[in-house]
């Protein structure tokens, strides 16, 4: 798979998970939501995961530490996600907005660090 389009992957993640933000903000704010905390949990049905989960990426690759710690961080930052959506269905929209400014904010920042450390590495 050329790096162009690995690049490219990655500048769209980037981009869609940094609206993840304000979807979980609006959903603490508002004190509720419309998105499935089961459906958000799946870290492969997302454009992203869908991609990082898929068929394109060779062994070579998909086999490499870079791709391991994204795909981990990755999931692990859906489960984050899911798990304020589960507050804010719940009526704990202050534990949502704790775990929005504090885990939630520590995994994005970690996965984004990854991408771009990736990004990096490929151009």
């Amino acid at each position: 798979m050329p790096n162009q389009t690995i690049l490219q992957e990655i500048k769209s993640a980037t981009g869609a998970h940094g609206a993840w933000k304000l979807k979980l903000t609006n959903a603490v704010s508002l004190g509720k939501t419309k998105l499935d905390p089961k459906t958000v949990k799946c870290d492969d049905l997302c454009d992203f995961g869908k991609w990082l989960h898929g068929s394109t990426i060779d062994s070579d690759m998909k086999n490499g530490m870079p791709f391991k710690v994204i795909t981990r961080l990755h999931a692990e930052f859906h489960i984050c996600a899911s798990q304020i959506l589960e507050q804010v269905i719940q009526g704990d929209t202050n534990g949502a907005a704790a775990q929005l400014k504090g885990e939630y904010t520590e995994r994005s920042e970690k996965l984004m660090r990854a991408l771009n450390k990736w990004k990096g590495e490929l151009s």
